[in-house]
């Protein structure tokens, strides 16, 4: 019986944890929201563990010619829309120099909710940082606004600019 009872004590304590992890109760403390970002995506180090929890890898890695690179996003459908630090809509990895895919950055993508780049007034905010965007070039996409988050690989360009100088795709 007493095993029975640490069992059930030891879940319930795991329950907790992830209720107050998944809560939102990070408000506008854009330290706490980094800190939730960080446990959040923590666990996806290994694509494929991404790829196990439903993230869909792009197989493109995306750069610019004079700002850098981003990496290959793999994109979980259900966290588009999501402002919540704990549900980001992409995990970014970079390609390190032997070609493996190291995890670098989370990205929140967000629908523009009237569909008209040419207004801002729902240009969503997280980590105390307004989203980038609108954007309406990225095929499979509507209108939409993303940030990006450089949690796990330096940016000398900053640590919510959305290409890394540091990331060089092949």
């Amino acid at each position: 019986m007493r095993a029975r009872s640490v069992a059930v004590g030891i879940s319930l304590a795991a329950l907790a944890s992830l209720t107050l992890a998944a809560a939102p109760g990070s408000g506008d403390d854009p330290h706490r929201q980094l800190d939730i970002a960080a446990a959040a995506s923590g666990a996806f180090h290994a694509p494929k563990l991404a790829a196990a929890a439903g993230f869909k890898s792009t197989n493109e890695c995306v750069s610019h010619p004079t700002q850098g690179g981003m990496g290959y996003h793999y994109v979980d459908p259900a966290n588009i829309g999501s402002v919540h630090p704990g549900r980001p809509a992409a995990l970014v990895y970079a390609p390190d120099k032997s070609g493996k895919r190291q995890l670098a950055a989370v990205e929140y993508i967000v629908p523009d909710s009237d569909q008209n780049p040419k207004t801002t007034k729902d240009r969503p905010k997280l980590f105390g940082q307004k989203f980038d965007g609108p954007f309406t070039d990225i095929p499979g996409l509507p209108v939409h606004y993303s940030l990006h988050a450089w949690l796990w690989k330096d940016n000398p360009s900053g640590l919510f600019a959305p290409y890394n100088p540091r990331v060089k795709c092949p």
